[in-house]
């Protein structure tokens, strides 16, 4: 990587840590204005992230999708760039000390523990070199931005919850939003964002690897672990709209679902084998 790329991703990396010491520090001192900077803070991180993502993109000659640096960039952007969305829409400035701070980490794990060579761009092999392939990260990239999204809320519901049941007047808990609003946050973060994309994600993969490999599923363990991640979502919407699961059973499940989104992208692709192990490619 060249000076000029490196000096985008350590900016993207520091104004990440800035929004998100901003956003907690508002979790805890319930000050307007460091919520205020934490989300201009987090657009002028988007923004250099963005510019990030471009950059690759015009040095290597093809969509920064396809390697494990390139995609935790895209991941980053998701997660940051769909709470903005959020944000400007449900007004939950809270909801940013729990998500910024992931986008935050995803980098960190980039700067601190991947190897600086495999973050350079590489000649794309032939079964890299296909739109369906660009359909099936950018799906992944925004559903799990969602996810990340309703896994912050989730955490924000069972504290709010704690803090109901001990009958705190004061502290974080007592600020939060109310618990029936937080449910139905997450909720429609799930049902309307987040599972259609996954689908689509899980759909044009498969597409993709009956382009690249001549099969359309081969229980890959990425494919594996998109399947059990896309079960476990569906089984929160079934269970919602069938048994009239929300509150805690709801919140748990959509935590569990973000963990089963981190272990499909960091346990398959570094520490398991397979077409999807970027580590080991």
């Amino acid at each position: 990587m060249g000076w000029s790329e490196n000096l985008l991703f350590y900016l993207t990396f520091a104004l990440y840590g800035i929004a998100s010491l901003l956003y907690v520090s508002y979790l805890a001192l319930r000050k307007p204005y460091l919520a205020q900077s934490g989300y201009w803070i987090t657009v002028a991180a988007v923004t250099t992230n963005t510019a990030a993502l471009v950059l690759r993109y015009l040095i290597a000659g093809y969509l920064p999708l396809t390697n494990g640096y390139e995609f935790l960039l895209a991941f980053s952007w998701g997660i940051a760039a769909t709470y903005l969305i959020a944000e400007r829409y449900y007004r939950i400035p809270l909801a940013g000390a729990f998500v910024v701070p992931v986008a935050w980490l995803i980098l960190a794990y980039v700067a601190m523990l991947m190897d600086p060579v495999s973050r350079a761009s590489r000649p794309l092999m032939p079964a890299l070199q296909s739109n369906w392939l660009t359909y099936h990260v950018i799906t992944a990239m925004v559903a799990y931005g969602a996810f990340a999204f309703s896994f912050g809320v989730g955490v924000m519901y069972l504290w709010k919850k704690s803090a109901i049941k001990s009958g705190r007047t004061t502290g974080i808990g007592a600020h939060l939003p109310s618990p029936e609003r937080l449910d139905e946050i997450g909720y429609r973060l799930i049902a309307a964002v987040g599972f259609p994309l996954l689908t689509l994600c899980i759909i044009t993969g498969a597409i993709w690897a009956e382009f690249a490999w001549g099969r359309y599923w081969a229980w890959d363990p990425k494919e594996t672990w998109s399947a059990i991640t896309w079960l476990i979502y569906a089984a929160y919407l079934h269970a919602r709209h069938t048994f009239g699961w929300r509150g805690n059973r709801a919140a748990w499940m959509a935590i569990i679902g973000f963990m089963a989104v981190l272990f499909t992208f960091f346990g398959v692709n570094y520490f398991l084998t397979g077409l999807h192990a970027y580590a080991k490619s």
